[in-house]
């Protein structure tokens, strides 16, 4: 077999008819490509019946069409979720969770193997960073899970492993490739930074028409540094000043995610502070109770955490809760990676 280029969801349109062109192939034949890649997931090549079967075999022979190769899935497709373990290219692991809750179809996915964020309370720390996925492989994630779905999927979230931010350009060029190829809203795309300050401004001012979602994860510098390094350079003061600069720009509220820790970032103090350090910011705060990992933190009991929604609930903003939907298939980011 000859040495096959980059995977064709890391082709451009234009290099894909470069392609075509030299294989004498009708330049319609990437419609057709496209319609069953993006829209039918189809898994290989020979899939693809209305193309000549000598052009399959060409395209075979010299392009990968799926960058990933699942390894490994936890769960069932009738659970709320399930989790799945990719290959990378460059044989690094990779996690994507497909999530269900009635009508609504979330799959959450990665930019980087690996992380160098360093948050002290996640599992893909533990890892190391790997490497930046390609964009192929970004998009390829929201392709199989979606092949994989009873029902189509209706949001994508950049809350998997890595730090999306210090993947930006190619985290982009796959948000965009979902929204146009694949069909899905751009505000049904929500992209999730630990806190990249300078990134947000740039998200800003390049108007990009999907969610923004921020790690805050305490009220103060001084409990986010403990769990969050990227604190140090990326203080909470300067990432309130690039929310509040996107929401001036884009008119679009900041997501907060707020993860509950026990003993650490949990109690009413924390409450109060969080309220006080917000309340003139527009945004939307959504609070995580903590999916445990093989390590120090804990989640707080109910009590605990019902009593700290209870006080957020005469916060200015709006609050909401996520239940953890994979705690029975390690699916917190980095758990099925670390354990295989």
């Amino acid at each position: 077999m000859k040495n096959k280029v980059k995977s064709l969801l890391d082709l451009s349109d234009s290099e894909i008819c470069e392609i075509l062109n030299k294989y004498d192939a009708d330049s319609y034949r990437l419609n057709q490509i496209n319609d069953w890649v993006y829209s039918k997931y189809v898994q290989k090549w020979q899939n693809m019946v209305n193309l000549p079967k000598d052009l399959i075999n060409k395209l075979e022979s010299s392009i990968t069409l799926h960058p990933l190769k699942e390894i490994n899935c936890s769960g069932l497709g009738s659970d709320p979720a399930q989790k799945f373990l990719f290959l990378t290219s460059q044989n690094n692991k990779i996690e994507s969770v497909l999530m269900r809750e009635g009508s609504r179809i979330t799959v959450c996915i990665s930019s980087q193997s690996g992380c160098a964020v360093d948050c002290d309370f996640c599992a893909t720390a533990f890892m190391g960073f790997k490497q930046n996925l390609s964009r192929g492989e970004i998009v390829d994630q929201v392709l199989q899970l979606s092949n994989r779905s009873s029902s189509k999927i209706t949001n994508v979230v950049f809350m998997g492993m890595g730090e999306p931010f210090l993947n930006y350009k190619k985290v982009v060029e796959s948000s965009k490739i979902i929204n146009e190829k694949i069909g899905l809203g751009a505000r049904r795309i929500t992209i999730s930074t630990s806190g990249i300050v300078s990134k947000i401004y740039l998200m800003a001012d390049e108007r990009l028409p999907f969610k923004l979602a921020v790690s805050l994860n305490a009220p103060s510098d001084e409990i986010r540094k403990e769990i969050m390094p990227i604190t140090i350079t990326n203080p909470i003061n300067e990432l309130l000043k690039a929310a509040e600069y996107y929401y001036s720009k884009l008119r679009r509220f900041v997501t907060f995610e707020y993860v509950l820790l026990d003993n650490v970032n949990s109690d009413e103090q924390c409450a109060h502070h969080l309220i006080k350090l917000l309340k003139n910011i527009p945004c939307k705060v959504n609070i995580i109770p903590y999916n445990e990992i093989d390590s120090q933190y804990k989640r707080p009991k109910s009590k605990v955490i019902n009593n700290f929604v209870r006080i957020l609930d005469d916060a200015p903003f709006t609050t909401t809760i996520r239940w953890s939907k994979g705690t029975n298939i390690d699916a917190g980011c980095g758990q099925l990676a670390i354990r295989d």
